[in-house]
């Protein structure tokens, strides 16, 4: 059996990727370090209290000393490296945080897994979750392509960028082995209902103003997050040490499409729609080319997107005991 030090396993992609790997292969043990921040929920994982191959550690990535005795307790045969902080609009208001967990944060973990390591790096893996939000912004065609400049522009981006970065340096320095998936936007069960899907999701069923910034043009390719979490364990199992996979699903929407989709599955009259001031440094488009992952691994995304807003959407229905204790504690 392997065990996987999973970091950030109690927030949105990171628990779905722990359900998914303990759900479809009994050959993994997951070790969650999670430092339960706004968007870690532990409710995301409540039916594994009991599972003997799950153990959850509260902390965080930075701290260097716990880094280090988990390390020492556990011969990881892998790390999936998922902790983040990962909201835009918090970044520009507070980037400090951002920069000392995605990339101070990252260093301790590459530092720490380097030494334990050491000699093993053949039997060893580093996979580094990231985002195509590091390649900046689109025009209206093109995409984003693994050789693909880095070019962020807001506070969130430019500290993935910065622990993309570091991560390629172990890489190159120290032929750690290391490998990068750069994801397109996700959505699917357990998001944080402060990102566009859930929140017009949660809002609508409420009632509640439906927020859209500026026209709601801008385009983003979505990705259900089970199949990321697929993608995932393809590159973990398979993946070639240096590479960048990007992860796509090939499902390009208007924000205000989706906004209007979503009414429309819920019965929600558009006259919900609210139009507020743009984001700060609001990127226009995102797409990415997934056809790497796709040769070199057998990847391609198993759900479109209008049936996987259709699953999302019911998830939301039969949980709502989920999301309103967010939304209370949130308050």
């Amino acid at each position: 059996m392997k065990t996987i030090l999973v970091t950030g396993g109690a927030g949105f992609i990171g628990s779905n990727f722990v359900h998914f790997l303990l759900d479809s292969d009994s050959g993994y043990k997951i070790v969650n370090l999670d430092a339960l921040t706004y968007a870690g929920n532990p409710d995301n994982l409540i039916s594994l209290e009991n599972n003997p191959g799950y153990e959850f550690v509260k902390g965080s990535i930075d701290d260097s000393s716990l880094v280090a005795d988990l390390f020492d307790n556990h011969d990881f045969d892998a790390v999936v490296h998922f902790a983040a902080e990962s909201h835009v609009d918090r970044s520009i208001t507070g980037p400090e945080a951002f920069v000392k967990t995605n990339v101070l944060g990252t260093q301790v973990l590459l530092q720490t897994a380097k030494k334990a390591w050491q000699d093993r790096y053949d039997k060893k893996r580093f996979v580094h979750i990231s985002t195509d939000e590091v390649y900046g912004s689109l025009g209206p065609s093109g995409y984003f392509t693994e050789k693909t400049p880095l070019a962020p522009n807001s506070p969130y981006s430019a500290s993935k960028a910065g622990s993309d970065l570091l991560v390629r340096a172990f890489y190159e320095t120290y032929n750690f082995p290391a490998l990068i998936t750069r994801c397109s936007n996700n959505y699917g069960p357990y998001q944080f209902p402060e990102k566009l899907i859930p929140l017009t999701i949660t809002n609508a069923l409420r009632d509640l103003p439906l927020p859209v910034y500026g026209d709601g043009k801008n385009v983003r390719d979505w990705l259900f997050v089970n199949d990321h979490c697929a993608a995932i364990k393809l590159v973990l199992e398979r993946g070639t040490p240096g590479n960048v996979y990007n992860i796509g699903g090939n499902n390009e929407w208007h924000n205000i499409d989706i906004v209007k989709l979503i009414c429309a599955e819920l019965g929600k009259p558009e006259s919900l729609i609210t139009f507020v001031k743009d984001r700060l440094g609001h990127d226009r488009r995102y797409a990415i080319d997934a056809s790497f992952i796709k040769s070199e691994l057998g990847w391609s995304p198993s759900v479109n997107f209008e049936q996987g807003i259709k699953k999302t959407i019911q998830w939301y229905l039969d949980n709502r005991w989920w999301w309103n204790a967010i939304l209370k504690t949130s308050v």
